[in-house]
């Protein structure tokens, strides 16, 4: 039994780190927005009949 308990608490400690991870680049990673352009072929747009 004690192997079973000492898996679980790795896989807490191991959760609560990329817990942690998660929440460190929640609050400190301020994305930068940017324009996107995407060209579409006037074929795609304007189709010949």
């Amino acid at each position: 039994m004690p192997t079973l308990f000492r898996f679980l608490f790795f896989c807490a400690v191991v959760a609560g780190i990329v817990y942690g991870i998660m929440v460190a680049l929640v609050t400190f990673v301020e994305p930068r927005p940017r324009d996107v352009t995407i060209r579409i072929p006037s074929e795609r747009v304007n189709p010949q009949p």
